[in-house]
């Protein structure tokens, strides 16, 4: 018989993507008061892979990755996403925009064998948390290096991105060593 567990903690990791760079630098400053300091950040990428929020958000989106400081239990991941969903619409509503939807943020987390989001909308592949929140196992990482799911979104396939991942990776590696 198994015997229940507390899991190790993970690194918190918060998708923006924006047609607006003061919307992305809004989030950052967002995230790290609430969250804690930004201990990695990644370049604002170009999002091309698909036309999908082009409608509500604009054209010329880019998109960037934050990893926090301070690691957290992965049961906080519901909590994470229904606090990004209040931001989005703080930030909708306090700026002005034309489009429904200025900024997106898709909280997640990274532990050593996986990347984790947390999203609204339930699917075969994801599984139900709590207060309409699921979650997705978006990328495995095995053999040295990140592996995509079937379901993987388009950009989440990308080399630029998983480099970074790398990187967040090897920080929660350190920090769990270090607190051992």
């Amino acid at each position: 018989m198994g015997v229940p567990s507390q899991p190790p903690k993970v690194l918190p990791l918060l998708a923006a993507f924006s047609r607006y760079d003061e919307a992305l630098d809004w989030a950052r400053q967002q995230a790290s008061q609430d969250w804690g300091a930004v201990i990695l950040e990644s370049p604002r990428f170009e999002f091309t892979e698909t036309d999908f929020y082009q409608q509500e958000m604009g054209p010329d989106l880019r998109k960037t990755f934050f990893a926090f400081e301070t690691l957290v239990d992965p049961g906080a991941l519901p909590d994470l996403k229904l606090q990004t969903n209040d931001w989005e619409q703080q930030y909708g509503n306090s700026h002005e925009h034309r489009e429904p939807r200025p900024l997106n943020l898709d909280p997640g987390y990274i532990g050593e064998g996986k990347l984790v989001l947390a999203s609204t909308k339930d699917h075969a592949h994801r599984i139900y948390l709590r207060d309409g929140i699921f979650a997705e196992v978006t990328l495995g990482y095995r053999s040295r290096s990140w592996k995509m799911q079937e379901w993987t979104y388009p950009d989440y396939r990308r080399e630029d991105f998983h480099q970074f991942f790398a990187a967040c990776r090897a920080y929660l590696r350190e920090q769990r060593r270090a607190h051992s």
